[in-house]
């Protein structure tokens, strides 16, 4: 059902802690932009930032958090532990680097940003992340671009399953059955991409749905994934769009309009492949 006070849900990840369903990626925000675009939308509403070290701009994300005059435990912060720091003892450092930069005591949720299997070192790096929780550094732990066997992989060989898998996902490239693995391992789906960088917004089964319900078609798109039960984290610089992308709550597609949506899957990535990418 919609939610007609506009309020962002959350969901509950492994551990009983709460992410905000939606959020405000900061990937490809220069640097000296973060702040001023990431304060805007925490003051627009929103409560859950996703950054990474490689996008460079985790200082900006910290910056953001004083300026919008908002307590630590307020906002849900993200951030991904990058390629060049796979290993045990370069993901703690990493780790480390990533709070200094941000300014903050811990961060809710620690990604492994790429499984990069050629290194063969993420399991390493998961062991690394299990005991940075235990330190309290982490509240929850997780990945972003694994495939089913890395998962598998991780969960045999450590006993903990991730919280999270955070993966390109759009309705070009919708990720049936990865998400069913998920349901199956208690993971929760957070979609990278959430709007295949706008190359949805003008096809005529969104723009149809959009003009029905008198919301622009990033709307219906950015619904489609919550009415999934995705974690999405669209990302804007656009002060209209910032607010738009968190008007989401008060309308409800029907099941017609979420398998008319569902028939446009064409199972095309627009980023890399996860079994082969090291570093762009």
């Amino acid at each position: 059902m919609s939610n007609q006070t506009g309020e962002v849900p959350t969901l509950s990840l492994r551990g009983d802690v709460p992410i905000p369903q939606l959020g405000f990626g900061v990937f490809q925000i220069p640097p000296e932009d973060t702040a001023e675009v990431a304060t805007r939308a925490l003051l627009a509403g929103y409560r859950h930032i996703d950054t990474a070290t490689a996008y460079g701009n985790e200082a900006g994300v910290g910056q953001a958090i004083h300026a919008a005059g908002l307590d630590r435990d307020e906002v849900f912060i993200t951030t991904k532990c990058f390629n060049d720091d796979h290993g045990y003892d370069q993901a703690t450092r990493a780790l480390k680097t990533s709070l200094d930069l941000l300014e903050i005591a811990h961060v809710d949720l620690y990604l492994i940003h790429w499984p990069v299997p050629s290194q063969d070192r993420y399991v390493e790096t998961w062991k690394a992340f299990i005991d940075l929780q235990a330190e309290g550094l982490i509240r929850a732990i997780g990945v972003s671009n694994f495939q089913p066997a890395h998962l598998e992989r991780l969960i045999e060989e450590t006993g903990v399953t991730p919280a999270v898998n955070q993966v390109e996902l759009h309705p070009r490239f919708q990720q049936a059955g990865l998400r069913r693995e998920h349901a199956q391992l208690g993971i929760v789906t957070e979609a990278w991409s959430p709007l295949a960088q706008g190359a949805v917004l003008d096809d005529p089964v969104v723009t149809g749905i959009a003009e029905e319900h008198g919301k622009t078609p990033g709307q219906v798109v950015l619904r489609w994934h919550i009415q999934l039960g995705n974690v999405v984290i669209p990302k804007s610089v656009t002060p209209e769009r910032i607010e738009q992308n968190l008007d989401v709550f008060d309308f409800d597609l029907s099941d017609e309009e979420m398998a008319a949506i569902e028939a446009l899957d064409a199972g095309g990535r627009i980023g890399p492949d996860p079994d082969t990418f090291v570093r762009p």
